[in-house]
């Protein structure tokens, strides 16, 4: 248990945590919506399904290039409004208007000019969308100096944004209801409007109502010019080089890239059991249970999972709340076995309690630990300090394992069996798909729960840290 009280000065103010939590929101909002509407460019505009998989696998390449460098640029920017609020507000902004004009596609035109438009759109959409999220991550790593309101801070956050995802599965039903929309295609053309919209509005909250670090107190930062352009190049990858010398940061991302990437792997395995398995390919009388399935996933995540990881890790520390609520993860991925039930649809919500813990820890506890580990860096690199950077590469590599755990859910969907044009599916092969749904999730988390289990930066290291960095600045 915690023996420090948090200080007055080092508590962030529920009207900034609510901020920030918008912010997480829109975070998951856009990506969320954007997976369900790129299914309708399949039975809404005609597109090819190979020319779609690479409109959802080029733009993510891009993406990656671009989360570091914003991180340096946001690491290193001075203004009156601190490092990383005028990026939030301008890519907020730019991320709603360039979501809208994506999906303003016309069902009648080519299938090239659709590639094409697409492709060139969610490049440009993403430039916006990393102005934003790149420093809203860096901005609240350096909102509180406290290791434990840190855990408060992303709680908060975190639950915020399951709200996203509480949302996002009903897309499918809406967009599709031909009482709501003449056409699918007009259904997203639509609903964009709404999305683009709550984004914007959602996503300046943070950049007008949230708090940095005093940027008085960053030395050492870099000129953001064109003239220096070759030299910051050079000064991000010796960033991108330190980053990756920090030996509890390598945990931390290796730890989210098993747990993260292992439940995406078979995410939507959960959607093809509830239908082949439970439903007998029956599409109409498996109805809206899977989008039930993730609602009450994010609503268990958001209400129950997220306030009990805080309070252990308040009670235990960050690194043992991780390990027990990874834990329960795994033996919530086992009932899986029991709860998609033919007989009683309504066990498929029995294994949810203990899943949740999976993703509903694993950020939480993350994105606070990320912050202690910035610390250890100005400790052993010093100013200016690199959360941008920081943050971009942790997601830099959740976005990488997302993309291949997408092409090895398909991969494992084959050897399995699964024939997705058949109207039904043979006992083995959902047998076998029942086998994975469990198995790949259950043991990435184990694997996960031994790359921590060294875990060396405990709530006593960390404040050593701080008292030693706050020496260092001259600070009372």
């Amino acid at each position: 248990m915690s023996a420090k009280k948090t200080v007055i000065k080092d508590r962030v103010p529920v009207g900034q945590k609510f901020a920030y939590g918008t912010g997480h929101l829109v975070l998951n909002l856009l990506p969320g919506a954007l997976a369900v509407f790129q299914f309708f460019l399949l039975t809404a505009f005609g597109m090819d399904p190979f020319l779609s998989g690479l409109l959802s696998g080029l733009p993510r390449i891009f993406d990656a290039l671009t989360d570091p460098i914003m991180g340096f640029i946001s690491d290193n920017t001075k203004s009156r409004w601190g490092r990383r609020r005028p990026y939030i507000l301008i890519g907020a902004i730019l991320s709603g208007i360039f979501y809208i004009m994506l999906w303003q596609l016309d069902e009648t035109d080519s299938q090239t000019y659709i590639f094409w438009y697409f492709l060139i759109m969610s490049m440009v959409f993403l430039l916006g969308n990393t102005m934003f999220a790149t420093p809203l991550i860096g901005l609240g790593y350096e909102m509180t100096t406290d290791y434990n309101e840190r855990t408060r801070l992303m709680a908060f956050s975190q639950t915020m944004g399951q709200f996203a995802w509480m949302i996002v599965p009903w897309f499918w039903v809406i967009i599709a209801d031909p009482e709501l929309f003449e056409s699918q295609a007009v259904g997203v053309r639509q609903l964009a409007y709404i999305v683009g919209g709550a984004c914007m509005i959602l996503g300046v909250l943070p950049a007008i109502f949230c708090k940095g670090m005093d940027s008085s107190k960053i030395q050492n930062q870099k000129e953001i010019n064109f003239s220096t352009i070759w030299e910051n190049f050079k000064q991000l990858f010796q960033d991108i080089k330190l980053v990756f010398q920090n030996k509890p940061f390598v945990k931390l991302c290796g730890a989210t890239f098993l747990v993260f990437n292992g439940f995406q792997l078979v995410a939507s395995f959960s959607y093809f059991i509830i239908v082949f398995y439970m439903f007998n390919g029956d599409y109409g009388a498996a109805g809206n249970w899977p989008a039930w399935f993730s609602t009450v996933t994010a609503i268990g995540t958001a209400f129950l999972v997220i306030p009990i990881v805080s309070w252990m890790s308040d009670k235990l520390g960050k690194r043992k709340a991780f390990i027990i609520s990874t834990a329960l993860s795994i033996v919530g991925y086992i009932l899986k076995w029991w709860g998609f039930s033919p007989e009683n649809p309504w066990l498929m919500f029995m294994p949810i309690p203990f899943m949740a813990f999976g993703l509903g820890g694993l950020f939480t506890l993350m994105m606070s630990m990320t912050a202690d580990v910035c610390d250890l860096d100005e400790l052993n690199n010093g100013m200016p300090r690199k959360e941008g950077t920081f943050g971009a590469i942790y997601w830099w590599m959740v976005k990488l394992g997302q993309a291949i755990a997408l092409v090895l859910g398909g991969l494992v969907l084959e050897i399995v069996g699964f024939d997705q044009n058949a109207a039904t599916q043979s006992v083995e092969t959902m047998t076998n798909l029942r086998i994975a749904d469990i198995v790949i999730p259950a043991v990435t988390a184990g694997l996960a729960i031994w790359v921590m289990y060294s875990y060396g930066l405990t709530e006593d290291k960390a404040r050593e840290i701080q008292d030693k960095l706050v020496e260092r600045r001259g600070e009372l």
